[in-house]
C-alpha cells in the first residue's frame, strides 16, 4: 500500500484525521481524545497491521503538547505517524497504548517522567529515570533548575 492508498484507507473510517505533506512519513495529525480509536484499529485492521511501534515521544510547544506514534509494518512494510494534539498544557493525558504495544510500556513512563503526561488506565505509571519526589517535568518549556546555565 502506498502513502496515498493508506491516507485514504485512515480517512473511510476517520475523517477527522488531517494529513501533513512531505516527509519521510506518512503523517496523521488528530485530537488526543481519538488516539486510541486509531491506534486500534492501525494496529488490528489487516490492511494496516501495524505490528511496531518503534518510538513514542513527546514536544512540549508552550501552548500545547504533541504525542507523536511512529509505526510500521513488519508485514506490508509501510511506516507512518500518528500526531495527538494535547490542549491541557497544566494537566496532560492520554490513553495508553502499552496494551496495544508492548514497547509502550516503558515509552510512555519516559515521557510521564520528563514531560508530566498521564497516561490514563497505564498498567504501572511511575518515574523512570528520576527520583520520585523530583520536582516538576524537566523537558517541558517552563521548566526552571537553579543549577541550569542560561545562554
Amino acid at each position: 500500500m502506498n502513502a496515498e492508498e493508506l491516507k485514504q484507507e485512515i480517512l473511510a473510517f476517520h475523517p477527522s484525521v488531517v494529513f501533513d505533506e512531505g516527509g519521510q512519513f506518512v503523517n496523521a495529525n488528530i485530537d488526543a481524545a481519538d488516539v486510541l480509536t486509531l491506534l486500534t484499529e492501525l494496529r488490528n485492521r489487516p490492511a494496516f497491521d501495524f505490528d511496531y511501534m518503534f518510538c513514542l515521544t513527546c514536544v512540549d510547544y508552550k501552548t500545547h503538547f504533541t504525542m507523536f506514534y511512529h509505526l510500521r509494518s513488519l508485514t506490508h512494510r509501510h511506516e507512518m505517524v500518528v500526531k495527538a494534539k494535547i490542549a491541557d498544557v497544566n494537566a496532560p493525558a492520554v490513553d495508553t497504548v502499552s496494551h496495544i504495544w508492548r514497547t509502550a510500556d516503558f515509552m510512555e513512563r519516559e515521557v510521564y517522567d520528563l514531560f508530566g503526561v498521564k497516561f490514563f488506565r497505564h498498567p504501572d505509571l511511575r518515574r523512570i529515570f528520576l527520583d520520585e519526589n523530583w520536582p516538576g517535568y524537566p523537558l517541558r518549556k517552563n521548566y526552571e533548575d537553579p543549577n541550569m546555565i542560561e545562554l
